[in-house]
């Protein structure tokens, strides 16, 4: 007889846009986010027995998140996924775990004659600012924060030699490169207890996350790298030193290859 190991189901790509309107000075402010919901609990039945009366709709699951984005403040990022996460166990007695996922995507004011446009913006690049907050019931709230599509490149600075060659290497020693990634850079939070304990702390957020930009930013340029390995582990060491309410940081950093061609090879090109 067939048993379900596990189960989880949710609703993504529920985009969300808000405005904030100062009317004293007329200016606005843009928050655009994509978020995702993944639900857990008691809802074997759904999936063996053709049980609806155990589902959560994705329909609500989307409405809710426009609802909690219209009463709630959407930043930062982290409280708007930990107060979403928390309505889904806290609503439903029988879902035991709610993982949220927020990706931020960036709208940069315009300058325009010199002075900041009060409603005017333009998409800064691929970049996003990723949130993951789960709710798990009696467990509190983990929250992993992270910078994700961050294309950088330094055009000198950069080696990699001395690692180990066999019959199956190809890659020449090099003591001079071009470097270049896509910076993927996460860093788990202690858990929260509640909502509120995220609350009490919602300035700690955006300040880290502009210490771990900067922190990353800073090292890949002023770094004189030995290997993008050992490049990343010092980026990891200073974000841990300079949040210290993080447990963890994680980094990707996919090589993006730029080859040289040198005056020893030769180029043939096309007649006209």
């Amino acid at each position: 007889m067939p048993k379900l190991a596990a189960a989880q189901y949710g609703k993504d790509n529920i985009r969300v846009y808000k405005v904030h309107r100062d009317e004293r000075t007329g200016v606005q402010t843009v928050v655009e986010m994509t978020v995702c919901v993944l639900l857990q609990g008691d809802i074997e039945t759904s999936y063996t027995e053709a049980d609806n009366s155990v589902v959560v709709a994705t329909d609500t699951m989307k409405n809710t998140v426009y609802i909690m984005a219209k009463e709630h403040p959407v930043t930062p990022p982290e409280l708007f996924g930990s107060i979403v996460a928390t309505h889904f166990i806290e609503t439903y007695k029988h879902i035991h775990s709610a993982q949220v996922k927020v990706v931020g995507h960036r709208w940069t004011r315009m300058t325009v004659d010199g002075q900041p446009h009060p409603h005017s913006f333009f998409r800064d690049g691929a970049e996003t600012r990723n949130v993951e907050a789960v709710a798990t019931e009696g467990k509190g709230i983990s929250i992993r924060s992270a910078i994700s599509g961050l294309l950088v490149l330094k055009s000198t600075g950069s080696a990699f030699h001395n690692f180990i060659r066999n019959e199956y290497t190809t890659l020449p020693e090099t003591y001079d490169r071009i470097l270049s990634t896509e910076v993927d850079c996460g860093w788990t939070w202690n858990t929260f207890s509640s909502v509120k304990d995220v609350e009490a702390a919602s300035s700690k957020f955006d300040e880290a996350w502009s210490a771990a930009r900067e922190i990353t930013l800073s090292m890949f340029a002023k770094d004189e790298s030995a290997s993008v390995q050992n490049t990343m582990y010092k980026m990891c060491d200073q974000i841990l030193g300079a949040v210290p309410a993080v447990d963890k940081v994680d980094y990707s950093l996919p090589n993006k290859h730029y080859f040289e061609i040198g005056k020893s090879r030769r180029c043939t090109f096309p007649d006209k």
